[in-house]
């Protein structure tokens, strides 16, 4: 007997993973070359983009941007801090607080996979066309400021009350 699910709409975060892993497996053979896994090179994303802030970024910072989970970030860091990629302190203005920073090491990886990165970019950007691959970028930045005024506000829209 088969039975049709009450489901109209496409199972979007499973797509969105799809894309995750399929723009991945081009990005994730380089990360590996250059002895990263993906977790390290998201923390490597971050504190290349945030390099000019000489003081460091607070480490709850970092695993914000970098979508890792406090207990994953911490193991994360210290392989990196072991392999000289980053470098930890204490925070000058609160010493309970740990920043992090990215050593001379650290940004050279960020700079060597950036041009391939960027490549990778150029060339979806051809194939869709900068109309399109722009309109996906917007489209997403539009699902996430939904789906995060959403997780602030205290009631579930999706439950109308009658």
């Amino acid at each position: 007997m088969t039975r049709s699910t009450p489901f109209v709409h496409r199972n979007l975060p499973r797509l969105l993973l799809q894309a995750r892993e399929t723009v991945m497996a081009h990005t994730r053979p380089r990360l590996r070359d250059h002895g990263l896994s993906d977790q390290q090179w998201r923390v490597l994303r971050v504190l290349g983009e945030h390099a000019e802030e000489t003081g460091g970024i607070e480490t709850g910072r970092v695993a914000r941007e970098a979508f890792l989970l406090g207990p994953s970030l911490t193991g994360v860091l210290a392989r990196m801090e072991r392999d000289g990629l980053i470098h930890r302190a204490r925070c000058a203005q609160d010493a309970r607080r740990t920043v992090v920073r990215a050593t001379e090491a650290g940004l050279a990886k960020v700079q060597a996979l950036s041009h391939t990165i960027e490549a990778h970019y150029a060339w979806m950007e051809q194939q869709l066309g900068k109309e399109h691959l722009n309109a996906l970028y917007n489209l997403l930045d539009g699902v996430i400021a939904l789906e995060s005024t959403v997780m602030d506000s205290p009631t579930d829209p999706a439950i109308q009350k009658e």
